[in-house]
């Protein structure tokens, strides 16, 4: 199977030189692009400057900063449809003697609202040559995750003051249009599969997949109905795993995310004034390597592989002969570069470390205690009250981890009483922010007990013989389903499928020696059946990274998850303080 970055690559260079490029060349001159954040990293993962010189670009520039303005040349924008990428475009062409460019091209990745679309026709209309909206509807985060980046569809899906209002379904019928998109990509038609529950999100958008399939289906180019392929599509609500949301991660990539200011994954490092940046990304094989392994693995590891890399360098420089000299030469830039990765890397790991020795070990063990309701040797936690004391008492941790702490203890208790739960909020100071754990009931999740009511819970795998360190036991409840779901082991009533003709599952590859012949590898590859993860409300990086172990683990069967967006726990408390705000006091699409 092609990396899901690969696909994109090839369809989104499709898109780019049919609907943009080849739409400007008619006018046979250069041109300017302006891009926002989105954007760029969507251009950077398809694209090389050679690639756009060879379509008539010659500068590249960023829609949100000041420019200089160069009025004899026309400009390509594009952006998100959001205010802050429409107020760059329009604050290039303020007046007709100031405006940066000659003409612009306008290309909006996604529908364009009325109201932002009316605030450009008012005024820059007469600048304006082209306005077109292009249907690049979901981004490749890695090889195995996408996200539809629309992290406001959080609050449209779960907040009680938008129920039954037509905000919701429009958001819910976009986010099909882009689950669509994605598949078409993948080139698979699979059956849609949904987590039944008390709430009905997961299965309202299953359904609305399934006939937006058929529709793309039935009109493709080739005009002839594509059959289900052998792939799965499970669509989840987030409520499913609450305590994966909350809980502090000791591998690589989650825990540098949780623990550090990573913005747009940019990891900065050095002084005030003296700050480098690096973008850790798909490119960095070493990042690649790394982001999943445990903080212990990557600390051990990485001062290894500096002095390996020291070591052949200096193996290099010790040989003076012309020809080695010459080597030498070539070589260096990568050196400098393998250096400087490694160099990064050491640099985030240590500062992983320092604020895991600081406060988060001590944390840890008693997360990870709530989490299974057992300790590390196994004995069941009989009093999850007294496990949560030592964090509402202590003075070195800072609020959100002790709201964490208390989540963590509700849902292992499966609810606590009202007058406990006041108790608590009033106890450890938090009542301006007691809505990151009242509103999680929005979610599905039971916060305060009912009689009668209880929350379903994934049947949990057995993994007291897998080798795990003491305060890394949990296990995200998604590899379990992913798990469940290759050996085709989901009870059907929980997890009914949306599709009428669902097609033959056989994820594990369960084919006895005598009907299977011998393949070849790339056969192999290609036969793979997929397995797609729709989180609707964000996915965490340790779900992420479950996706990899289940493919890793499973030969015959590649596992992809996505969401509406990749959340931190911070990021997510934050959504879920938000869900009972009214909408015009919640950010909504207007970054």
């Amino acid at each position: 199977n092609i990396p899901l970055t690969d696909k994109l690559f090839l369809f989104f260079l499709t898109e780019l030189k049919s609907s943009v490029f080849d739409d400007c060349r008619k006018e046979e001159e250069w041109k300017i692009i302006l891009l926002d954040d989105y954007t760029t990293k969507l251009l950077s993962l398809c694209c090389r400057m050679t690639d756009l010189l060879a379509e008539g670009i010659t500068v590249v520039e960023n829609v949100y900063k000041n420019r200089e303005p160069v009025p004899h040349m026309k400009a390509i924008y594009l952006i998100t449809p959001t205010k802050k990428s429409v107020d760059g475009l329009i604050d290039d062409f303020i007046t007709k003697s100031s405006s940066r460019y000659k003409a612009a091209y306008v290309y909006f990745t996604d529908f364009c609202p009325d109201n932002l679309f009316n605030k450009i026709k008012s005024s820059c209309a007469k600048s304006i040559r082209r306005c077109k909206e292009i249907n690049i509807s979901f981004f490749p985060y890695e090889s195995q995750v996408f996200t539809l980046n629309v992290p406001d569809a959080f609050y449209h899906c779960y907040s009680p003051t938008l129920e039954k209002t037509k905000d919701k379904d429009a958001v819910m019928q976009v986010m099909a249009e882009q689950i669509v998109t994605l598949c078409a990509t993948l080139d698979e038609n699979p059956g849609v599969r949904y987590k039944s529950g008390p709430s009905d999100q997961a299965s309202k958008l299953a359904q609305l997949v399934e006939k937006n399939l058929e529709n793309y289906y039935k009109t493709d180019e080739k005009s002839q109905i594509k059959t289900k392929t052998h792939s799965q599509l499970i669509i989840i609500d987030r409520g499913f795993d609450p305590v994966s949301t909350v809980l502090h991660e000791l591998t690589f990539q989650a825990m540098a995310y949780d623990l550090l200011p990573i913005e747009n994954d940019t990891y900065k490092q050095g002084s005030a004034g003296k700050e480098q940046e690096a973008i850790l990304e798909e490119d960095d094989e070493l990042w690649v390597k790394m982001r999943h392994k445990h903080i212990a693995d990557v600390i051990e590891e990485i001062p290894k592989l500096l002095k390996e890399v020291s070591a052949k360098k200096k193996a290099t420089e010790g040989k003076l002969s012309i020809s080695a000299l010459a080597q030498l030469m070539k070589k260096m830039p990568h050196y400098r570069k393998e250096i400087s990765r490694q160099v990064v890397h050491l640099n985030l790991a240590e500062d992983c470390m320092s604020k895991f020795k600081s406060n988060v070990e001590r944390l840890c063990k008693i997360e990870q205690d709530l989490a299974l309701g057992t300790d590390a040797e196994g004995q069941k936690v009989k009093d999850s009250m007294r496990v949560l004391l030592p964090v509402l008492l202590s003075k070195s941790y800072e609020n959100y981890d002790k709201i964490r702490a208390i989540l963590l203890y509700i849902f292992s208790t499966n609810g606590t009483t009202q007058e406990n739960l006041d108790k608590l909020i009033q106890n450890v100071q938090i009542e301006s922010d007691s809505d990151m754990i009242r509103n999680w009931k929005y979610l599905g999740v039971p916060i305060i007990t009912t009689s009668g009511a209880q929350q379903y819970k994934h049947p949990r795998r057995d993994r007291s013989s897998e080798d795990t360190f003491q305060l890394s036991r949990w296990t995200p409840v998604i590899k379990d389903i992913m798990e469940d779901a290759i050996e085709n082991k989901l009870d059907s009533k929980e997890w009914p499928y949306s599709s009428q003709c669902p097609p033959t599952w056989n994820g594990s590859g369960a084919v006895s020696a005598r009907q299977k012949p011998k393949a070849s590898y790339q056969e192999e590859q290609r036969s793979r059946a997929r397995l797609i993860i729709f989180v609707i409300g964000g996915v965490t990086y340790s779900e992420m990274r479950c996706a990899y172990e289940v493919s890793q683990a499973y030969k015959s069967c590649e596992v992809v998850i996505g969401s509406t967006h990749i959340l931190t726990p911070k990021r997510l408390l934050d959504d879920v303080k938000s869900l009972s705000k009214p909408r015009d006091m919640v950010c909504v699409k207007d970054e």
